[in-house]
Protein backbone atom coordinates (compact mmCIF):
# COMPACT_ATOMS: atom_id res chain seq x y z
CA UNK A 1 0.00 0.00 0.00
CA UNK A 2 1.36 3.09 -1.04
CA UNK A 3 1.47 5.86 1.86
CA UNK A 4 2.61 9.74 2.52
CA UNK A 5 2.72 11.73 5.63
CA UNK A 6 4.04 14.12 7.73
CA UNK A 7 4.38 15.97 11.14
CA UNK A 8 2.37 18.21 12.75
CA UNK A 9 4.10 21.20 11.04
CA UNK A 10 4.61 19.42 7.37
CA UNK A 11 8.60 20.30 7.65
CA UNK A 12 9.42 16.86 7.63
CA UNK A 13 7.11 14.65 4.72
CA UNK A 14 7.55 10.96 3.44
CA UNK A 15 6.16 8.65 1.22
CA UNK A 16 6.30 4.93 1.51
CA UNK A 17 5.36 1.25 0.29
CA UNK A 18 3.69 -0.47 3.51
CA UNK A 19 2.46 -3.87 4.27
CA UNK A 20 -0.50 -2.83 5.77
CA UNK A 21 -0.57 -6.22 7.72
CA UNK A 22 2.16 -5.04 9.53
CA UNK A 23 0.89 -2.17 11.99
CA UNK A 24 1.60 -3.02 15.75
CA UNK A 25 1.40 -1.30 18.69
CA UNK A 26 3.64 -1.52 21.35
CA UNK A 27 3.05 -1.01 25.19
CA UNK A 28 6.57 -0.62 26.11
CA UNK A 29 7.18 1.95 28.92
CA UNK A 30 9.61 3.97 26.24
CA UNK A 31 6.31 4.22 23.88
CA UNK A 32 4.54 5.12 26.81
CA UNK A 33 7.08 8.04 27.55
CA UNK A 34 7.57 9.20 24.37
CA UNK A 35 3.85 9.30 23.64
CA UNK A 36 3.09 10.58 26.84
CA UNK A 37 0.00 7.87 25.71
CA UNK A 38 -0.56 4.21 26.58
CA UNK A 39 0.81 3.37 23.86
CA UNK A 40 2.44 3.61 20.24
CA UNK A 41 1.02 2.40 17.39
CA UNK A 42 3.36 1.87 14.30
CA UNK A 43 3.45 0.42 10.47
CA UNK A 44 6.92 -1.74 10.43
CA UNK A 45 8.93 -2.11 7.55
CA UNK A 46 12.15 -1.54 6.05
CA UNK A 47 14.46 1.59 5.17
CA UNK A 48 14.31 0.46 1.68
CA UNK A 49 10.37 1.43 1.52
CA UNK A 50 10.56 4.69 2.57
CA UNK A 51 11.47 7.86 0.63
CA UNK A 52 11.76 11.45 2.39
CA UNK A 53 10.40 13.98 0.62
CA UNK A 54 10.91 17.00 2.58
CA UNK A 55 13.51 18.37 5.03
CA UNK A 56 15.34 15.59 7.33
CA UNK A 57 14.06 14.48 11.29
CA UNK A 58 16.20 15.01 13.62
CA UNK A 59 17.34 11.31 15.57
CA UNK A 60 17.40 10.77 18.88
CA UNK A 61 19.49 7.75 20.30
CA UNK A 62 17.90 5.20 23.14
CA UNK A 63 18.86 1.87 24.85
CA UNK A 64 15.46 -0.22 25.45
CA UNK A 65 14.11 -2.11 28.51
CA UNK A 66 15.53 -5.28 25.91
CA UNK A 67 19.03 -3.84 25.72
CA UNK A 68 19.01 -2.19 22.05
CA UNK A 69 19.15 0.76 21.14
CA UNK A 70 16.51 2.21 18.91
CA UNK A 71 16.92 5.65 16.75
CA UNK A 72 13.97 8.00 17.61
CA UNK A 73 13.01 10.22 14.16
CA UNK A 74 11.60 12.82 14.59
CA UNK A 75 10.71 16.65 13.26
CA UNK A 76 12.97 19.13 15.10
CA UNK A 77 10.45 22.07 14.60
CA UNK A 78 7.87 21.12 15.60
CA UNK A 79 8.78 17.57 17.59
CA UNK A 80 5.90 15.08 15.92
CA UNK A 81 7.87 11.46 16.21
CA UNK A 82 7.70 9.95 12.47
CA UNK A 83 10.10 6.82 12.65
CA UNK A 84 11.76 4.41 14.94
CA UNK A 85 15.21 2.75 13.42
CA UNK A 86 17.47 0.53 14.95
CA UNK A 87 21.01 -1.02 13.70
CA UNK A 88 19.26 -2.13 10.22
CA UNK A 89 17.98 -5.38 8.58
CA UNK A 90 14.29 -6.07 7.29
CA UNK A 91 11.53 -4.77 9.58
CA UNK A 92 13.66 -2.47 11.47
CA UNK A 93 12.46 0.58 10.90
CA UNK A 94 8.61 1.68 12.06
CA UNK A 95 6.23 4.42 10.29
CA UNK A 96 4.23 6.19 13.20
CA UNK A 97 0.59 5.58 12.33
CA UNK A 98 -0.42 9.03 13.48
CA UNK A 99 1.79 10.74 11.29
CA UNK A 100 0.64 8.57 8.04
CA UNK A 101 -2.33 10.59 6.00
CA UNK A 102 -4.25 7.27 5.04
CA UNK A 103 -4.00 5.97 9.02
CA UNK A 104 -7.85 5.75 8.88
CA UNK A 105 -7.07 2.52 6.65
CA UNK A 106 -5.02 0.69 8.94
CA UNK A 107 -5.90 -1.06 11.77
CA UNK A 108 -3.46 -3.14 14.24
CA UNK A 109 -2.56 -6.13 13.91
CA UNK A 110 -0.50 -7.54 16.86
CA UNK A 111 0.80 -6.11 20.08
CA UNK A 112 3.61 -6.40 22.35
CA UNK A 113 4.95 -5.41 25.73
CA UNK A 114 1.62 -6.11 26.84
CA UNK A 115 3.33 -6.82 30.58
CA UNK A 116 3.76 -3.18 30.69
CA UNK A 117 0.32 -1.87 29.21
CA UNK A 118 -2.20 0.28 31.41
CA UNK A 119 -3.98 -2.03 33.80
CA UNK A 120 -7.61 -0.29 32.44
CA UNK A 121 -6.71 -0.68 28.67
CA UNK A 122 -9.18 -3.25 27.88
CA UNK A 123 -11.81 -0.68 29.56
CA UNK A 124 -12.33 1.92 27.61
CA UNK A 125 -14.89 1.23 25.31
CA UNK A 126 -17.52 1.25 28.01
CA UNK A 127 -16.05 4.84 29.40
CA UNK A 128 -19.08 7.61 27.94
CA UNK A 129 -18.16 9.86 25.50
CA UNK A 130 -19.69 13.11 24.96
CA UNK A 131 -22.82 13.85 23.01
CA UNK A 132 -21.62 14.56 18.82
CA UNK A 133 -18.04 13.25 19.80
Amino acid sequence: MEIDGQCHCGRVTYRAEIDPAKVSICHCTDCQNLTGSPYRVTVICSEEQVRMTGAPAKIYAKTGDNGRTRFQHFCEGCGSPLFTSGDGGPDDWGIRWGSISQRDRLRPARQIWCRSAATWINDIRDLPGRPGD
